[in-house]
């Protein structure tokens, strides 16, 4: 085993590695040991009495160590491949591999698949890459060839996409960029329907796989009703509005770019239909317009919070959110809505909109409580993995 630098934790710090959380906290770290320490070594931690804890990628910030491993063992090619293959293993078992009806998922969930930092969605045969540490960014073209082996055939390209996700000051300047292959065929199939994929230029890997079954869910809540989707990006939420017989469907976001791939996929799965119709505006200039014009409101905003410190004004925000919409919709309407904060938990959004709802002075009852489909798993001892949360709402 070569040298590598250790990272000794305080006393009693030792406590949350033992429970196999997968972070160690800059404030729990006592000293350092051996080679000079530079961002994305991969570090052993060590408690108080410098018993070996964990190895994993030395991150400069509020979380120092990201753990890819509770075991002294060698992080090369092979441990790499088999994290990936293992990642695999788990899409087949949740009937992903060879769906002829779905060709976009994702492929490795970062802690959720023991890679902290690393996510990767495939797309009809091409992996967007986002390298989310350093340490992960250095091992791309192991990553790139460990792909290659577990895919084989199925893989057509590898593009990384990670110029905007390195952490802040990272020694690093990645450009974003085809690894492997290239491919001109962005439409990829998601339960039979067909969405232009945007991985260059568009938001995140380009689409949020992440809705897929609470998009499929909206399908059989839409019959014969009048439908806003709200921040509809791509305008995915949209499709399965039409396929599952809505009246009209308007889809609203603040890019015009956004909705201009919205109409693109329109006239893929539904060519010349005119139930749709999609608006390039402010959300809370349009919710303010619309008294009683939609009795089914999909809320799926960006994450109004992405640290912990800035939570209280992001409740806000979400609040004043669905307040504005549950003011609005018609009585009998159905209300999906959505935090994709991390740092929000599941209790503070519901309270959220609990607050919201008697702020518009409506009755409204939680029909389901829904999260992130089975290729966004959660390790059971890292909780915040679980970023996803939403409910459906009944309004009287």
């Amino acid at each position: 085993m070569s040298e590598r630098p250790q990272l000794v934790l305080k006393q009693g710090k030792e406590q949350s590695l033992n429970r196999f959380h997968p972070w160690v906290f800059s404030g729990a770290v006592k000293g350092v040991k051996g080679p000079e320490l530079i961002e994305g070594d991969i570090v052993e931690v060590l408690d108080s009495q410098e018993n070996f804890l964990a190895l994993g990628h030395y991150i400069i910030g509020s979380i120092a160590v990201r753990v890819l491993s509770f075991e002294q063992e060698e992080i090369d090619y092979n441990f790499w491949k088999n994290r990936i293959q293992k990642a695999y293993e788990l899409r087949q078992a949740n009937g992903l591999i060879d769906d002829e009806n779905t060709n976009a998922f994702r492929l490795v969930h970062g802690e959720g698949d023991y890679l902290p930092g690393l996510i990767i969605d495939f797309y009809n045969g091409t992996a967007v890459v986002q390298m989310h540490t350093v340490g992960m960014y250095l091992e791309k073209d192991t990553i790139s060839k460990a792909l290659q082996e577990v895919l084989g055939d199925q893989l057509k390209s590898i593009f990384n996409k990670s110029e905007g996700t390195m952490p802040y000051k990272a020694d690093v300047e990645p450009v974003n960029g085809y690894i492997f292959g290239k491919s001109s065929e962005k439409v990829a199939l998601e339960n039979g329907l067909k969405f232009k994929v945007d991985w260059e230029k568009g938001q995140k890997t380009g689409f949020f796989v992440d809705q897929r079954e609470n998009r499929s869910l909206i399908e059989h809540y839409s019959k014969n009703r009048e439908v806003l989707n709200m921040f509809c990006y791509t305008g995915g939420f949209s499709f399965y509005a039409m396929r599952g017989g809505a009246k009209l469907v308007h889809s609203v976001d603040s890019s015009e770019r956004a909705i201009q791939i919205t109409n693109d996929n329109v006239e893929l799965n539904f060519p010349g239909d005119e139930r749709h119709a999609a608006f390039a505006v402010d959300a809370f200039k349009y919710l303010n317009k619309i008294k009683n014009k939609y009795d089914l409101i999909i809320l799926d905003p960006p994450a109004f919070a992405k640290h912990v410190n800035v939570v209280k004004n992001a409740l806000q925000g979400y609040r004043r959110l669905n307040a504005k919409a549950l003011e609005q919709i018609r009585s009998g309407g159905i209300l999906f809505t959505f935090s994709c904060s991390q740092v929000i938990t599941k209790e503070q959004f519901r309270t959220m909109v609990f607050s919201a709802a008697a702020r518009a002075g409506r009755k409204v009852r939680i029909l389901q409580q829904l999260t992130q489909p089975a290729d966004h798993p959660v390790d059971i001892y890292h909780p915040e993995g679980e970023y996803l949360k939403g409910l459906v709402v009944y309004v009287e």
